[in-house]
């Protein structure tokens, strides 16, 4: 991160917490940790499932398929969803407005783990979201899509996650289909919800899976054709 730009930064407690920023961004990705169904506690940096996410920001950086990506969290104020109160949702749309001051309308990729992968699911409309990574996302039956509308989209979920569904996230990436500019998803195999079993393929996946969505036509997709295939009976294990 640039020292002349230490000025432009958000200031503690904001939303956007910017890890990678490059002199002039042309793009972006924003990762959404996990948290709880129901707390009204405040999210704090040293909770687990802030620090999950760590590992993917190198993996991630070396996977970028070009130098001025900027890379940043999620700061929720909340540690929990909260029921109808969604408290995630107006954090991550909080920080796609900073985003959005900080470095430009530039295209942004969305990468969120469990419930905030929830999170990004409510957030994907904002106009700067071109594609969401789901890391086993907490998706319950009735979930929206309409907010995919042109996005792509690309779900990975541990056949071992004991925490949320893989069910559920399979019927929302079909149900997605008709909505999505690409929907996809793959089981990890024994995968668990921490994503702490395999977490190197974990950790490499998803950073291909990024760069993909940043740039389709340049970086190749870690999901075989198969994970976006109509009427398949299954989603292929990887």
């Amino acid at each position: 991160m640039r020292r002349s730009d230490a000025r432009r930064l958000p200031a503690p407690g904001e939303a956007l917490v910017p890890l990678l920023l490059p002199p002039n961004p042309r793009a972006a990705v924003l990762l959404l940790h996990g948290g709880r169904a129901h707390d009204g506690g405040p999210s704090r940096s040293w909770h687990p499932a802030v620090l999950r996410m760590r590992p993917f920001r190198r993996p991630i950086t070396v996977a970028l398929p070009h130098r001025d990506v900027l890379l940043a969290r999620v700061r929720y104020r909340l540690r929990g969803w909260n029921e109808e109160r969604a408290d995630p949702v107006p954090d991550a749309l909080d920080a796609l407005e900073r985003l959005a001051r900080l470095a430009g309308p530039v295209p942004t990729v969305l990468v969120g783990h469990s419930m905030g992968a929830r999170a990004a699911l409510h957030a994907a409309a904002h106009p700067q979201v071109r594609g969401v990574l789901a890391l086993a996302p907490w998706w319950p039956p009735g979930e929206p899509v309409g907010t995919l509308a042109g996005r792509r989209v690309i779900v990975l979920h541990g056949d071992r996650d004991r925490i949320t569904s893989r069910a559920d996230s399979a019927d929302l990436v079909r149900r997605a289909r008709g909505t999505a500019a690409r929907a996809g998803m793959a089981v990890v195999r024994d995968g668990d919800h921490a994503m702490l079993r395999r977490h190197g393929f974990w950790h490499r996946t998803a950073a291909s899976a990024v760069a993909h969505l940043l740039d389709p036509s340049g970086c190749p997709d870690p999901l075989p054709a198969a994970a976006y295939r109509d009427g398949a009976a299954a989603f292929p294990v990887l």
